[in-house]
Parts: structure tokens; sequence; C-alpha cells
């Protein structure tokens, strides 16, 4: 079944932004290191998490996800949507089993790419501050305090479970690839590498640490 490609939507850039929360413009700069990442990534390891012992990886004729953009693409919807797997994968052309290995597979790609070119949100105030070149206190003015966090909801964060970044469903067999940790979600403002200004990039959660394509 055909799917979304970024041939479709290249030269619809309001509704590439709609799809995706990145300009073209964002977007072109983020493709080189994100398929770096993902091409040594599956140089020692499978699409389904267990080690690569024979064939090396290919790109097969009717792969849903044939170019480095298309598959920035399908994970950068996935976290602008949070849609179901079953509904990305409809989105995409492929099924949920395979929408499921692509999230675990093309997320960590993500955060590496975004580590290389100095975009990857700041895990600490300290380290906010430091890479906008203000105050902790003035960082903190932007950056909701967990104390009014749980007012608001309610709750104390710290006895709240961690939400999961994306809806995921267990695998078929053990995994030995890396795993992608998950964290509480919440806002963290950072620095886009195209522009002067920081800008705010809201996350359900960044990770801390059979073939398809």
């Amino acid at each position: 079944m055909a799917g979304v490609r970024f041939a479709d939507l290249r030269s619809r850039p309001m509704q590439f932004l709609d799809c995706t929360s990145v300009t073209l413009d964002a977007f072109q700069p983020l493709v080189p290191p994100f398929e770096a990442a993902f091409q040594a990534r599956m140089t020692a390891w499978r699409m389904d998490g267990k080690p690569r012992t024979a064939r090396q990886f290919r790109v097969y004729q009717h792969c849903p996800l044939p170019t480095p953009e298309d598959r920035l693409l399908f994970i950068l919807v996935s976290l602008k949507t949070y849609a179901l797997q079953v509904v990305q994968g409809r989105l995409f052309g492929m099924g949920q089993g395979k929408a499921n290995q692509g999230m675990h597979v093309l997320l960590p790609a993500l955060l590496a790419a975004l580590r290389a070119l100095g975009a990857a949100p700041a895990r600490s105030l300290t380290a906010l501050a430091q890479r906008l070149g203000v105050t902790e206190a003035d960082t903190a003015t932007v950056v909701t305090p967990l104390e009014e966090e749980a007012a608001l909801g309610g709750a104390d964060p710290a006895a709240a479970p961690a939400a999961p970044l994306l809806p995921m469903t267990g695998r078929n067999g053990a995994s030995s690839a890396p795993k992608t940790l998950l964290n509480r979600r919440r806002v963290i403002p950072t620095v886009c590498p195209s522009h002067n200004s920081a800008s705010l990039l809201s996350y359900q959660s960044l990770p801390t640490s059979s073939e398809l394509w």
C-alpha cells in the first residue's frame, strides 16, 4: 500500500511544517547526521533488534521508506502526531509491526543527529543556561517548575510513573540491541541550529542514552 513520501510534501512547505513542526530549511541539515546514525546502527543490528550476523543491510525495491528523507519524515511525524502505531503504519504504507520497529530504530538516530548538530534538548537547567548564555535563574522562568507542575496536575511528579515516549507493543523474541530510555513528558527549551533564537520543543520525552529497509 502506498504511503506518504517526502517528495509529496517538499513542494508544500506549510503542510510539511504542520506534519513535523520543522521547516524544510531546518529539516535538510538534519538528514546527513540522521542517516549516518541510522546506517551505523544497521551495520551491527537488524531491524528486529537482533545482532546482524549474515547479510549486510540494504534498501529493498518496495521499501516503504526508501530514502533518508522518508525515514526522517517518518519519525518526525510520529513525534508530532503521537499516532497509534497502526495509524502511523497506515500513513506510511506499512503494517503496525513494521511501524513499531521503525520507531525503535529511528528515534535513537534522530537523537544522535540532534546531538551532532548541538541541538539536542538540555537535560538540566545548568546545561540549558550555559547553552543560552544566561543565568540559571533566568532559565528557570521559561521552564515549568516541578512544584507548579504538581500543583496543576494534583499529583506528586516523583511518585508518578514515567510516561512512554511512544505507545509500544512488545517485540516477538528477545532483543539485544541498545534500548532507548524513556522519561516523563516535559517542555524543554533548546536552540535550533538554523536560527539564532531559542525555540520551545515539546516532546513526550527524549532518550537519555526481520528486515524493513
